[in-house]
């Protein structure tokens, strides 16, 4: 019997070497899968898998988030993603975002201090896969192959509602006309508040911020789309081409421009209807980039661990900066946070106006500056403050600062940016209602707790027994 467990034993830890190697090639989905339960089993106290939908061939659009607290959102520790395959063809993304799950938990194990800082301060979620369809449809042809599209044939990065097709006819279109994989980001979006992202693309060597798309209106300013925060996003983009190897030097590709410090406005590179990025930002209050990290987009494998090594510092430079700008929450009169109050900064005027969540926070990435705020929220008086911002990300941290409201026809109260501390906060946020055409209120806990959950098959049970034994050793 000894013997026998013995044997079972060495052949869990033979596995559990084997299946936290990961080697520098193209996974298929179901390795994908594997891996991510993997990783998830061995590190439950650090990760948390979860699927916000499925393809339309059924296959689950994973998600991997990291942090110390993994399943659920911790007010005061912001939440960034990054999405890649959103075309099935374009697949280092793939790779890259699997290799900084690796980096990332390799990291925390080891106690450096750069992974134990990000995962300390921010709750990471990790998509390697929007499109598991189209790369199982996938050539491998350097620009031209299928695969792109989804089962469908349709291109989901022209999918999501587009703000510059009249915000109110976009929000009240039917949800079932949009692509499962598309409706799976849009309630994800809902579920999480996301502060900052980037989606992972390739066919070009650039970081792509919005807008993508215009009607001609006041946004069109020297050929560009530009947003009211075009200046974080010029930051942003530049955050990460150039702690690039190469993308900062602005090098062309075969049929592309060259781009000046390897950064291009969405538009001003060419107009795009329905995409992701300018949806994040519109709808979802979340400042997204759309990074091409490849000419080619289905680079030979034998130069994958160049393009890791090309793009490693970059990923983790651009997850540092979701620390921009300030953050806190808003109360009531009776020091309750607050949802939906609307978060304004003086000067930036956004189609839909910055809310705060089910948990009364804002979260807003500012340049260092002086900025005035304008907090508004039914039955309150209107609050304006002005607000000195440093620059957050050297100490993971945004600046905190919460606005306290006074109820009118009250007399009494603290005074406006009263710390949180200082006033009751166990009572339920309370709600105001958004305007039909900018409805993106939170729906519920995010992180799992509404989406699909994983299946776990036998390997996984085999898994999770393999990470009892770790634990017996540690």
């Amino acid at each position: 019997m000894s013997s026998l467990l013995l044997l079972t034993f060495l052949t869990v830890l033979a596995f559990l070497a084997s299946a936290s190697t990961l080697d520098f090639r193209y996974h298929d989905n179901p390795e994908i899968e594997q891996y991510l339960l993997q990783v998830n089993a061995s590190n439950s106290d650090i990760t948390h898998l979860y699927s916000v939908g499925k393809s339309i061939r059924g296959q689950q659009l994973w998600v991997l988030a990291l942090g110390v607290s993994p399943h659920r959102h911790t007010v005061g520790i912001p939440e960034f993603k990054y999405v890649a395959n959103m075309h099935g063809n374009e697949v280092l993304g793939r790779v890259l975002l699997l290799q900084l799950i690796n980096d990332l938990v390799r990291g925390y194990r080891n106690n450096e201090t750069w992974s134990l800082r990000l995962l300390n301060s921010t709750r990471i979620h990790i998509m390697p896969t929007m499109n598991p369809d189209g790369f199982s449809q996938a050539g491998t042809h350097c620009m031209y192959s299928q695969g792109r599209f989804n089962y469908n044939g349709v291109d989901l990065n022209r999918n999501f509602p587009d703000a510059f097709s009249g915000l109110r006819r976009q929000q009240q279109l039917n949800e079932e006309k949009r692509e499962p994989e598309v409706r799976a980001v849009m309630d994800w979006l809902k579920m999480e508040s996301f502060v900052l992202s980037a989606n992972l693309h390739g066919g070009a060597l650039v970081a792509s911020y919005p807008y993508d798309n215009s009607n001609g209106g006041s946004e069109l300013v020297g050929g560009a789309s530009v947003s009211p925060d075009d200046d974080v996003f010029v930051h942003l983009a530049k955050v990460y081409s150039h702690n690039h190897a190469s993308m900062h030097n602005g090098g062309r590709c075969d049929d592309n421009r060259p781009f000046l410090d390897g950064i291009t406005n969405g538009y001003q590179w060419y107009p795009l209807s329905g995409g992701m990025q300018d949806y994040n930002y519109v709808w979802a209050q979340c400042l997204e980039l759309t990074l091409e990290v490849s000419c080619c987009k289905f680079p030979p494998a034998k130069e994958l661990p160049v393009h890791w090594t090309d793009n490693r510092k970059s990923l983790l430079a651009f997850i540092q900066q979701v620390h921009l700008g300030v953050k806190g929450r808003v109360l009531d009169g009776s020091g309750v946070p607050v949802q939906n109050a609307v978060v304004q900064v003086k000067g930036r005027s956004n189609m839909c106006p910055f809310r705060t969540d089910r948990h009364g926070e804002y979260y807003r990435l500012l340049l260092p500056g002086n900025y005035s705020f304008t907090v508004t929220y039914p039955d309150h008086e209107v609050l304006t403050e002005k607000l000195t911002v440093p620059y957050g990300p050297d100490k993971y941290s945004a600046l905190r600062h919460d606005f306290l409201l006074r109820s009118i026809g009250t007399t009494t109260g603290g005074a406006p940016g009263s710390p949180i501390s200082a006033r009751p906060t166990s009572a339920r946020p309370t709600s105001a209602r958004p305007t039909t055409a900018c409805n993106h209120t939170l729906q519920q806990e995010g992180g799992g707790a509404a989406v699909t959950r994983p299946t776990w098959t036998g390997l996984a049970v085999a898994l999770s027994l393999a990470a009892g034994l770790r634990s017996l050793l540690d």
